[in-house]
């Protein structure tokens, strides 16, 4: 783990403009972008997840609740 750091550092030492940075910066998106497709993909063939999962997943409120709320007493 240490070596993908230090390999990362090292191509950080070649940015030098803000399209350099901007390109750096969705290669690495995009790279975990297709990562999780795949495993949503691996999911959706093993049944694990289908359209009904996916349409509880967009109607899920999840919102953290506020620090004061946790605290009232």
């Amino acid at each position: 783990m240490q070596m993908a750091q230090l390999d990362v550092l090292n191509a950080l030492q070649g940015i030098r403009s803000e399209a350099d940075y901007t390109d750096f910066r969705n290669m690495l998106a995009r790279y975990f972008a297709e990562k999780a497709q795949k495993q949503i993909d691996a999911l959706w063939d093993n049944g694990s997840i289908n359209e009904q999962t996916i349409e509880n997943w967009g109607n899920e409120r999840m919102r953290t609740p506020y620090r004061y709320a946790l605290h009232r007493s």
